[in-house]
């Protein structure tokens, strides 16, 4: 079974998730994005899971407001060059258990990742 998590050591929420679900206890292999940047085949793979670049995106980032992305009509090529540039723009935490991926932070979404582990 193929269990990882791409994840941000900084950002709170993310350690909260890894510890709320035993990441470690359930062996994923974890990526800090920061120190081990995402590669073009990784984000493909995540891409294929789940079934658009934009899903994978993160409009909070800060970046995402000063560069002023919001009144631009980004297309799914945009979304996957943004991401490759800068890790803020991927939605995290992602994991993914075998097939299936887990995008984001939302209760819904930590819920179901549990719910896959038990």
């Amino acid at each position: 079974m193929k269990k990882k998590i791409y994840y941000l050591k900084s950002c709170s929420t993310c350690i909260r998730i890894l510890k709320e679900i035993e990441a470690e206890k359930h062996g994923f292999e974890l990526q800090n994005i920061k120190e081990d940047a995402i590669s073009e085949g990784q984000l493909a793979e995540m891409k294929k899971l789940a079934g658009s670049y934009e899903a994978l995106f993160s409009r909070t980032a800060m970046k995402y407001k000063a560069l002023g992305l919001k009144d631009k009509n980004l297309s799914e090529e945009d979304y996957k060059n943004y991401i490759l540039e800068e890790y803020t723009f991927l939605k995290r935490p992602v994991a993914i258990i075998d097939n299936t991926i887990f995008i984001g932070n939302s209760k819904k979404v930590v819920e179901a990742l549990k719910n896959k582990l038990t």
